[in-house]
């Protein structure tokens, strides 16, 4: 992905080196995977720190920042964010425009390490990035690209790339008002019902990110050979089934809460074909149309 000379966004919060806890028993590649399969099987923040915490437990304290120079790596990893959520600013703002969408409000980057306070509770690495509706930010401990590609075999920087549109994609669905009334729907709705309706959720946070893509290529000309299949692929080796198979041998499709690998890569591709935020109502489908 071509990405020399773009500019980086300034709502940005690097807040690596401190920490509000840290994790004992597991190492972070380990409670990476806990939390990010826990995610996919339909678990929740408390989930995550329930299941590190038996597998090794989470030590409690306050915030502390540890003095120490960033590798080159975490350094080309940061800029990389930032040019990145610069892209989806710039794509965003201009799409809710042309469309009269309403003004777009540009989420902030929370770069962390370990563990950091948000206004939906403690965010852990282990839960991979996330986004936090209550104070518009996307939260990301950059380890986790190195462990999704040690882990799932997904590497590459548009690989990447999806990963952060995908949770700008949930801050799109906040600011268009599908967020708060899809959670509110799943409050009253029982376990099975929930986890469907988070389906549409995510598969349609997956087709935000294709919209990113679409336009990012279509005025940029970033996108390079090779580029499209790094996103396939790691839209692939995150789908409910795909890591169920992965962790516990078999997959339960109730239990489902993000979408089947060839969902999210069907919808991915959909938004990036079409750039066309009308196409991705997924909650008007039924199970079967997705």
């Amino acid at each position: 992905m071509k990405l020399d000379g773009r500019r980086e966004s300034g709502n940005v919060e690097d807040r690596r080196g401190m920490s509000g806890g840290t994790a004992a028993g597991l190492g972070l590649g380990g409670i990476v995977i806990v939390g990010l399969i826990t995610l996919m099987m339909g678990g929740n923040l408390g989930d995550i720190l329930r299941n590190v915490s038996n597998m090794g437990g989470v030590s409690s304290g306050a915030p502390t920042t540890q003095t120490r120079e960033f590798t080159a790596q975490e350094q080309e990893l940061a800029t990389f964010s930032k040019q990145i959520l610069a892209s989806t600013e710039d794509i965003w703002s201009a799409y809710f425009s042309k469309y009269n969408l309403g003004t777009y409000r540009n989420p902030t980057l929370v770069l962390y390490t370990g563990s950091t306070s948000t206004s939906c509770g403690t965010g852990q690495a282990a839960m991979g990035p996330f986004y936090c509706s209550a104070d518009e930010k996307l939260y990301i401990d950059l380890s986790f690209f190195s462990t999704m590609k040690r882990q799932l075999g997904a590497d590459g920087d548009f690989a990447y790339a999806y990963v952060i549109a995908h949770e700008v994609g949930h801050h799109v669905q906040n600011l268009l008002g599908t967020l708060g009334k899809a959670h509110n729907q799943m409050a009253r709705m029982n376990k099975t019902d929930a986890n469907r309706m988070s389906v549409r959720i995510e598969l349609q946070a997956d087709f935000y990110s294709g919209i990113w893509a679409h336009y990012e290529n279509s005025v940029f000309k970033s996108i390079e050979e090779g580029d499209l299949e790094e996103a396939i692929r790691c839209a692939s080796v995150i789908g409910d089934d795909y890591l169920q198979k992965k962790s516990q041998g078999f997959a339960v499709e109730d239990s489902f809460t993000h979408g089947t690998a060839q969902q999210r890569m069907r919808w991915l591709k959909k938004g990036m074909v079409t750039g066309d935020i009308s196409q991705g109502n997924t909650f008007a489908l039924q199970d079967n149309q997705l």
